[in-house]
């Protein structure tokens, strides 16, 4: 899912709702990605969550750097990544890069 008007309006609504609310974006990705760059998830401080960088397969550790920068941490470019012959044992499958940003929304 590309960042577009709709995840836009959501993430503006949580925060009007006092929830924290972080947004990690697809910056790049190389050789195979089940997402492309732009590919958004937002998620707030409740553990609601729309949109998605991955598969699946990389979001449990987005949603927790997620978390942190919702607590003050600052925002953080993460990269997941692995050859071939590894993709499939840590859920991986395309065996592809993928470099996300993540950051808190003010």
């Amino acid at each position: 899912m590309s960042l577009d008007d709709t995840l836009l309006d959501t993430a503006a609504a949580w925060k009007r709702e006092g929830r924290k609310v972080a947004i990690a974006t697809v910056v790049e990705t190389w050789g195979s990605s089940p997402r492309p760059a732009g590919s958004v998830l937002l998620v707030d401080d409740r553990g609601h969550m729309l949109g998605s960088v991955s598969g699946g397969c990389i979001e449990g550790a987005v949603v927790k750097e997620a978390q942190a920068v919702m607590a003050g941490a600052p925002p953080k470019l993460l990269e997941f990544g692995v050859s071939n012959e590894q993709a499939w044992e840590v859920g991986l499958a395309c065996g592809g890069r993928v470099r996300v940003y993540v950051e808190a929304v003010r």
